[in-house]
This record gives structure tokens, sequence and C-alpha cells, in this order.
């Protein structure tokens, strides 16, 4: 057995600016406040950040080298996998009608430069707590549904008989879909931090969970990342 480091708990932000200080300005005061930090310095590089690891919230500069922020919101609000996740526009464009434009493309907020690092974690930490789910929402992908208020599982119209660490684990997956924890962090968000037991027990109750589902053919959600972990996708 072996003890694990602090769990990684923060929220996820992606940075998509351009300008290298202000990006790194950018992630220095996030990650002081406790985010997990990605950048990207352009569009095509933000969509390959995204693919790998949905973010729980983008920042986007209007204007990028390879295309517009703005066009870059459309196109993720177009995509399944991104259309869900909350924007907010960083633009040196003050005028209404820009304002007005750019939340008509999709973003959920619109700051304009120059602002306060403040400021900025002001309307971050707002934005989240408008876009988490409320604690007793069901959790649908396809036709696997979790009741969080029950504790129970179904697939159509028929209940699924789960353990309690593998629905913890269905559960925890399921409410952060298409992003990759490695064992470690499963451990430590499932288990709990104060819990020693091997990661390989993650393998385990992976494999239990897989075999509970494999009948209806949504195990395939469950998803193995060579080299690094697990994460919950229908795609």
């Amino acid at each position: 057995m072996t003890a694990r480091s602090k769990p990684m708990t923060a929220r996820k932000i992606l940075v998509v600016e351009d300008e290298a200080p202000i990006r790194q300005m950018i992630a220095f005061n996030l990650t002081r406040a406790g985010f997990e930090v990605a950048e990207a310095e352009d569009c095509s590089s933000a969509r390959r950040r995204i693919a790998d690891s949905r973010p729980d919230l983008v920042l986007v500069d209007w204007m990028l080298p390879d295309s517009s922020g703005l066009e870059l919101t459309r196109t993720l609000r177009r995509d399944e996998t991104s259309r869900e996740v909350p924007i907010i526009m960083l633009t040196a464009r003050a005028e209404e009608r820009d304002k007005v434009l750019g939340l008509d493309g999709g973003a959920d907020d619109y700051i304009t430069k120059p602002f306060s690092p403040r400021e900025l974690l002001s309307r971050i930490n707002a934005l989240l707590r408008r876009a988490a789910p409320p604690a007793d929402e069901e959790l649908v992908a396809g036709e696997l549904r979790l009741d969080p208020v029950s504790h129970r599982v179904h697939v159509g119209e028929s209940e699924v008989t789960v353990g309690p660490t593998e629905y913890r684990l269905l559960k925890f997956l399921m409410e952060n879909r298409d992003r990759v924890y490695t064992r470690a962090q499963l451990l430590d968000f499932v288990w709990g931090q104060n819990v020693y037991v091997e990661e390989r027990t993650v393998d385990v109750h992976v494999r239990r969970l897989r075999k509970v589902l494999e009948p209806s053919g949504t195990d395939r959600y469950v998803q193995t990342v060579r080299g690094a972990g697990y994460r919950f996708s229908t795609r």
C-alpha cells in the first residue's frame, strides 16, 4: 500500500490568447486561485486541447492569428461535446454592438481589456456556479441513467444493480464526462483522500462496473485512455 499525493480537485480552465504576456498573467492568477490551467495561442491549438480534455470553462480572446475567437466560440457551440462549456470572451472591443455580437455568437460573458484579476475571477466563479448542475439532477448518457436521489441506475426501463463503490465511480465519471482522470485522482475523488489503497483497486472496480453494464452495451462509455487513466464518454 502506498500513500498518495494531495488530491487534484481544481476546475480546469482553458485560456486562448495569442499574446504570451497576457496569457501567462491570466494563467498565473488563475493557478494561484486554485484552478488548473491549460493554454492555447490560437484556435487550432485550442480545439486540440479541448479534444484531449474538455475544460470546465474557456476564456477566449476575440483577436486570434488563425481565426477569430468569435468563430471559435460558434464552433464550440455547434459541437455536442463542448456546447455546454461556459465561455467568457476577452477583448479590447468595448462597443455595445461588439458585446451583443459576442454574446449572440455563443459567449456566456464578455469582459473588456484591461481588466483586473479580481474581476476576472469573480466572473469565472459566478459562471461556474451557474453552470454547475443541481446535486439531485439525473445524469443521462444515451440509454444509461443515474438518479442521485434514489441511488438507482437504469438502462432504458431496466434497473441495473451496481455495488456502492461502482455507483460512486460511475456517478463521478458521468458528472465529469469527457475528462481523463488518473487512477490516483479517482482514488482521491471516489474513495477519499484519507483512504490508503493501491491504485490497481481502481482497475478492479472499473472491470466490475463494465461487467454490469456490458449486457446493454453501455460499458463502452467507461473508456481506458492508455498511459493516462479513465474517462466517461459517449463518443
